[in-house]
Parts: structure tokens; sequence; C-alpha cells
């Protein structure tokens, strides 16, 4: 049987983690973010969100590195609980990946309207009353296409793809950041929370776990490590992306509210870039911010786009999904029929336009969590020692907690009826397609 290739490294990991991570988030919803909790109630939210996660990024190190599947949730919760239990976990991760990858190319289009205001032409048709134009779908499908093939044909060309697009994301960020800086002012900051202080934090707080899902892809690969690869370089990765991009997310909230009187900016189209260019009152610095924004998008949608096909094949390896998912290139070593499946699915869900950017969110947060919650769970029950178990055990908790702020109707930003519809809609596919596989 034909295995994936071996060839990542640490650094490559890293970049995975922290790319799947942070995407573009930070430019096309900020003001979502701002509205939720103002700029103190922003980073409080994502400085305790990063700060709960610790303990599942550990647990989710000692498991990859006693089991270095690319099932991830899926082989570790296999190990301890039925079958039934593994399936829906392992679908309920896919969502949290996979509804990134149409969420990138639908923001590609908007990205790229904003900077060439002709393309916002041709509408086609109207999703939720937002339209859908057909240059913004060309630019997003030919990008889709773009990250399949470069998928396809081998992880390392994926692999520098996606480090050149991380680090390259990162140096500019720190360059428009330190400018846009030394024009602002602390009188931009109030009003620091837009409700109580505990709601504008429990707020930003619900949707952490779609904003910081990400750093346990560095699982989907760990197949793919170099022969020279240790194991503790996993949990290195890990913790790694998940403070780093808590840094970069506290960073970019507080540095809009700093350098911009924000509160007059929200109903503005990618506030982030407009907020900077009236601190800096020129158009250049939007330059440098939407080249960092593209190419953040790049690495986010090619990190998803490796995890959400190394899960779906992984499945199909385990008999969860159609078998022939778990296919691998007899010359690329890449799982070519998964890799094909995400493409397609991808460039079908595009056509849902923008309407499914905040919702996917709100969705995608208690996916992940979810998948969070099944691993500590897991490990817990593995019973290992007295400190692990209770690391475990807080993660457990805090998985369950981000569930229950969503499903809970008595907690303010509890889930629509739409979000509901989409959560129940995906379950019921899962078991539709799971059913015939799971009850032996």
């Amino acid at each position: 049987m034909t295995q994936l290739a071996r060839k990542l490294r640490v650094t490559d990991y890293f970049s995975l983690g922290w790319g799947t991570m942070v995407g573009v988030g930070w430019l096309v919803v900020m003001d979502d973010w701002l509205l939720r909790g103002g700029p103190l109630g922003g980073v409080l939210g994502f400085a305790i969100g990063s700060i709960l996660l610790l303990p599942i990024g550990y647990v989710y190190g000692k498991l990859v590195t006693a089991m270095p599947d690319a099932a991830g949730e899926v082989a570790y919760t296999a190990k301890v609980f039925p079958r039934p239990v593994s399936f829906y976990t392992g679908w309920m991760m896919m969502l949290a990946y996979f509804i990134v990858c149409p969420w990138e190319a639908v923001a590609v289009g908007r990205i790229a309207g904003y900077i060439f205001p002709a393309l916002d032409s041709i509408e086609l048709y109207r999703v939720a009353g937002k339209p859908v134009y057909l240059p913004h779908l060309v630019i997003g499908l030919a990008l889709t296409a773009l990250v399949t093939v470069v998928n396809y044909r081998g992880i390392r060309l994926s692999a520098s793809f996606q480090n050149w697009s991380t680090f390259g994301t990162l140096a500019l960020f720190v360059v428009f950041v330190a400018i846009g800086v030394t024009r602002g002012s602390p009188a931009n900051f109030p009003p620091l929370f837009t409700h109580t202080p505990f709601i504008s934090i429990l707020l930003v707080l619900q949707i952490v776990p779609y904003y910081m899902t990400g750093y346990e892809s560095v699982t989907k690969a760990a197949e793919e490590a170099s022969p020279e690869f240790r194991s503790r370089g996993f949990s290195r990765a890990i913790f790694a992306a998940i403070i780093v991009g808590a840094v970069f997310y506290i960073i970019v909230i507080a540095a809009v509210g700093f350098v911009a009187p924000w509160r007059t900016l929200t109903s503005a189209p990618f506030m982030t870039a407009v907020a900077f260019e009236d601190a800096v009152g020129s158009r250049w610095i939007v330059s440098i911010v939407l080249s960092a924004a593209l190419l953040s998008l790049f690495k986010v949608f090619n990190g998803n786009f490796v995890a959400a096909s190394r899960l779906l094949f992984a499945m199909g390896r385990r008999g969860l999904v159609d078998t022939r998912l778990a296919s691998v290139h007899p010359l690329n070593q890449t799982p070519a029929t998964a890799v094909t499946a995400v493409g397609l699915a991808t460039a079908l869900c595009m056509f849902l336009g923008s309407a499914i950017l905040v919702p996917i969110s709100e969705v995608g947060s208690v996916a992940s969590a979810s998948g969070w919650l099944a691993v500590c769970s897991a490990y817990l029950w593995m019973k290992p020692r007295m400190a692990d178990r209770l690391i475990a055990l807080l993660g457990a908790l805090v998985g369950l907690a981000m569930m229950l702020m969503k499903f809970v109707p008595l907690v303010p930003g509890h889930f629509s009826v739409w979000e509901w519809l989409a959560l129940g809609l995906w379950i019921l596919l899962g078991t539709l397609i799971g059913h015939p596989r799971i009850r032996n």
C-alpha cells in the first residue's frame, strides 16, 4: 500500500498550525468582533479563550506523540469509545476544517472587490439579501483550483506554499501595525466595552473556538513527518501556534481600537484597513494591510484544506466514509481522491456567497469545541498520571462550556434558528453517510 510522503519539519508544522488558525477574520469581520465586545472586550475575550485552550493543546500533544495518525480525533476516541462516537467526532471536526475553505474562497472575492471596485458588478443572484457577483465567483473558484492542484501535487509543495505565506503575513503585519500605532491615540479606545464587561467578553469568547481552530491540524499531518523529525516537535508546534495566534489577535484588535475612533467605522467594509488609512492619512498603508490579508487568506485556506483532506482520507481508511477516499496517489504520495473531493465541495459551497461568513463562525465554533471535548474525554478515559488527568478534565470542561455558550437559550449570543438548522443538516448528512458503516 502506498504511504503518504514523509517530508515535514517542525517549521512546517508551526506554519500549518498557526496558518490554519489565523485567516482574514481580523480584516473581514473586525466590525462584528468590536460590536460584540469593544476593544477591551475583544482583547480579553481572545486572551482568556487562548489561555483556556492550552490544556487542550497539551492533551493533543500527548496523544499525537503516542498515536501519529492522520485520523486525529477519530483515532484518539476510537481507543476508548464505541465506533459511532469516533465517527461523529471526526464528522464534526471535518465541518470545522472544511467550512473554512469556502469562507476564504468567498472572502478573496470581497477583498478583490475592495481593491478593484469594478469587480463588484454583474450580480447573479442574492443569498439572504447579499449579492453574489460573477467576478467574485471566478476569483474564488480560481483560488480553490490553485489550492487543490498544490495539494494534489505533493505535501512538500503545499508546505513550502504554507511557509512563505505564513512568514510573509507575519512580516507585513509587523510593518503596518508598527507604522499605524505611531499615529494613534488612547482617546480612540472608548467605549472599551459595547455591553457590560462580562457580556462583552462572553460574546467574544463564543467565537474564539472558530478563530483559534487550527493548532490541532498538526495532528492530521502526523504521518507525513520526515524521518529525522522528533516527536516532541508536535507539542512545540501546537503550543507555538496557540501562543502566536493569541498574540496576533490581541495586537490587531488593540491596534484597530487605538489608531482610529473605531465606533464610527463599524459600518465600513474592511474596517481594519479603513482604520489604518484614517490614522496614516494615506492609501498606501491599505495596500500593506490588504497584502497581509491576501497572504493570510492563502495560508489559512491551504492549511484547512490540508487538515480536511487528511481527515477525510483517514476516515475513509477506517471505513467510516467511502473507502475510495483512502486512495493515495502512487507518484505524488498524496490522498488524491480526498483532495479532489474537498476541492469540489469547496467550489459548490462558494455559490452561497458572503451571507455565509458570520453564521459559519458560530457553527464552526461548536464543531471545534465538540471535537476538543471528545479528545480530552478520551484521554481522561485512558487513565494517564494524575496531573495529566486534571489537565484533561480541565480541557474537557472548557470544550463543554464553549458548546453550552451557544446551545443554552439564556446565554446572550446563543444559536439562532439558522445556525441550528445548519448544524442539524450537517449531523443529518453525517448520519446518512455513516449509518451503514458505524453499526458494527
